[in-house]
């Protein structure tokens, strides 16, 4: 859900007026009477789209659901503006404003914002998780007076907040964890975790941009982490892999020789499936067996946590809606450098940088292009 009921009493109270969809938020935990309660308006899909001022949401609207939007009405969520940028064409069409919760800035004052982080931080948990089920052996080491248990060996490929969680849970579920990440700086925090960073001379090359973000590498810069990863991998129980960059293709960094070299019954858990995979067998969506390991591509891990998934995304979504907001009325100023920097496009014009130049490699939208 965009909002839950804790967030439509704040909301409610600063004077804005919040209708939610009949139904919406009951697979996550949250009723009709809960919202009803905060002081929200309880409303049908096509009701909903036709008075709202401000559409907020988990993932873009369909395309069927533009045309019912008036003129200015402003979309807050999830929109894939990098990943598939040609199917925001009908927010420039109908003269929409659009704000991808994908690109606010990384900066202090936005850190409330961060729905990316929310929601890294429940997808690395939960691929822990996944893991631990599906693995024939026990996480913990345990003394047994049947004799000595050995704890299972982990290897966290990417340490950003995903990898990091992962990292965390499975030093709380007592594995022995191990993480790589392109970026030397990560080493501090998986150390702080009580994990073993594992170091790549990469040749002093650049690695990360001034957003925080992994930043795409040369091929040989990507072979000598390869190079690295095969040989962790044939000693580890389970492989979590979470390396991304932004609007690319996630990097190859699990070959087959080294799925090859694992052992019977490991799982590797592959959460940038979405982009690719950094496991060269990922089957986005998928889990497939390959001489006795489990590759699982899972596409959305966080609505498998719905609630807290709800709730650390409705908070983010609160405090962005904060900035356009006041006092109930709706109030954008574009000079405020973390709506400039989330806005794909303002009433249908001003699109994004970044979406522009997505929209210039093949399978672009050329209607879109033209503004």
């Amino acid at each position: 859900m965009a909002l839950t009921p804790e967030s439509v009493k704040k909301l409610v109270a600063s004077g804005v007026e919040v209708a939610v969809e009949a139904g919406a938020g009951t697979k996550a935990g949250f009723l009709d009477a809960d919202y009803t309660t905060a002081g929200a308006k309880i409303m049908d899909h096509a009701a909903l789209l036709q008075e709202a001022d401000i559409l907020a949401c988990v993932n873009r609207p369909e395309p069927e659901d533009y045309p019912s939007l008036k003129a200015g009405t402003v979309i807050i969520g999830f929109l894939k503006p990098l990943d598939e940028p040609a199917a925001l064409a009908s927010i420039v069409a109908r003269k929409l404003t659009g704000f991808a919760m994908e690109l606010v800035p990384r900066i202090t004052r936005a850190q409330s914002m961060d729905a990316l982080s929310s929601m890294a931080t429940v997808a690395g948990y939960k691929a822990v998780i996944l893991a631990a089920e599906r693995l024939p052996r026990m996480f913990p080491l345990l003394m047994t007076a049947a004799g000595t248990v050995p704890p299972a060996r982990v290897l966290v490929l990417g340490a950003g907040v995903a990898g990091l969680q992962a990292i965390a849970t499975g030093r709380r579920l007592g594995a022995m964890v191990e993480a790589y990440d392109v970026r030397a700086a990560a080493g501090e925090q998986v150390r702080s975790l009580g994990a073993k960073f594992l170091d790549v001379d990469l040749g002093g090359i650049q690695t990360e941009d001034a957003g925080g973000y992994a930043k795409e590498l040369s091929e040989e810069a990507l072979q000598r982490g390869r190079d690295m990863v095969a040989k962790h991998a044939a000693t580890s129980d389970v492989i979590i892999t979470t390396a991304q960059v932004p609007g690319r293709r996630a990097p190859l960094m699990l070959t087959e020789a080294a799925v090859a070299s694992m052992r019977p019954g490991s799982v590797i858990v592959d959460l940038a499936a979405s982009t690719g995979g950094n496991c060269a067998l990922t089957r986005a969506g998928e889990t497939v067996n390959v001489n006795g390991v489990s590759i699982l591509g899972p596409l959305n891990l966080p609505a498998t946590v719905p609630y807290h998934a709800s709730q650390l995304y409705s908070r983010n979504l609160t405090s962005f809606l904060g900035l356009i907001a006041d006092k109930g009325a709706l109030k954008i100023d574009m000079a405020d450098e973390i709506l400039k920097g989330a806005c794909i496009a303002y009433n249908g014009g001003d699109v994004h940088p970044k979406v522009t130049a997505a929209l210039a490699q093949p399978g672009g939208s050329s209607a879109t292009k033209e503004n």
